[in-house]
């Protein structure tokens, strides 16, 4: 196996807990490496893990991994742990994994997962949905749709994301939350294949030549991934064929290097907005 056979690689590094008399890696910590980069996995093809389950009406259970150890990982080594689906059977599917330090492999996997009723545990044929997202992120295709339009659209899916971030997670009072701007505002919602929406964030004008990107939410689930920058940059987009030449927003400081790493730059001092602290960015378009 090599990097280039997996389009999901999960990055970890050795942990002194994980290493035992010899100095390398306890070979049982392979399997918690190997399923961290399942969820990992799950991620990646935009799909939280327990509510696309339920909605498939059942849950995988391993049924065997087999591991080839071919070298020692040590303490505080990088590694990156490549998963992939090489096939499914009618209730299975069948994953091959690796570890890597840098190209250097040093364990392979064998795993089969088995599509079962959640309670009895008796197989089930792998639903259509889930096959079909696999086998297209396998193939290079997208995951996620980002569409943009108005809130009478986008509204109950974009408000649903909202209140689940801003108003139950970070506790932001809920009638700070809500204004008269999203009826008036572009709303952009990330959804995955299954019609999951997932992020959400709206724009508005600030002053002529100038819009204000804000009210930017994901899930908790899939935060990590590129589906937030996706809907940023749909949103810039909309703002250039606008015709503005500049992007605002305000960015809370658990957030700044998300922004920073999409163009934005920081102007002013932090300051509090409900209750937490943001710092204002822009960036040219």
């Amino acid at each position: 196996m090599k990097r280039a056979d997996f389009r999901h690689i999960e990055p970890l590094r050795v942990r002194w807990a994980e290493i035992d008399a010899q100095g390398i890696v306890f070979n049982g910590h392979y399997l918690t490496y190997l399923d961290t980069a399942m969820s990992g996995y799950w991620r990646a093809l935009a799909l939280p893990y327990a509510d696309a389950m339920k909605q498939l009406g059942g849950d995988l259970f391993v049924r065997r991994a087999v591991l080839d150890y071919l070298g020692s990982a040590r303490y505080d080594d990088r590694l990156d742990i490549g998963v992939r689906c090489r096939e499914f059977g009618n209730s299975s599917m069948k994953v091959d994994a690796a570890v890597f330090r840098g190209d250097q492999l040093l364990v392979q996997g064998d795993m089969l997962y088995v599509f079962a009723d959640p309670v009895a545990q008796t197989p089930l044929r792998v639903p259509d949905a889930l096959r079909d997202v696999v086998l297209g992120f396998e193939t290079g295709q997208s995951v996620v749709d980002v569409n943009v339009g108005g809130w009478r659209e986008l509204g109950d899916a974009a408000s649903a994301i909202r209140r689940e971030v801003f108003i139950e997670e970070q506790r932001i009072p809920a009638e700070m939350e809500w204004d008269a701007a999203d009826a008036s505002c572009l709303h952009a919602l990330a959804r995955n294949r299954f019609g999951m929406p997932l992020a959400t964030g709206r724009m508005l004008e600030h002053v002529p030549g100038v819009a204000k990107i804000g009210r930017l939410a994901v899930r908790r689930s899939m935060r990590g991934t590129q589906i937030g920058r996706q809907v940023l940059e749909a949103l810039m987009a909309k703002a250039r064929q606008q015709g503005d030449r500049e992007v605002l927003l305000h960015a809370q400081l658990s957030a700044e290097n998300f922004y920073l790493r999409a163009g934005f730059q920081r102007r002013g001092e932090p300051f509090e907005e409900a209750g937490i602290a943001h710092v204002e960015m822009v960036r040219e378009i």
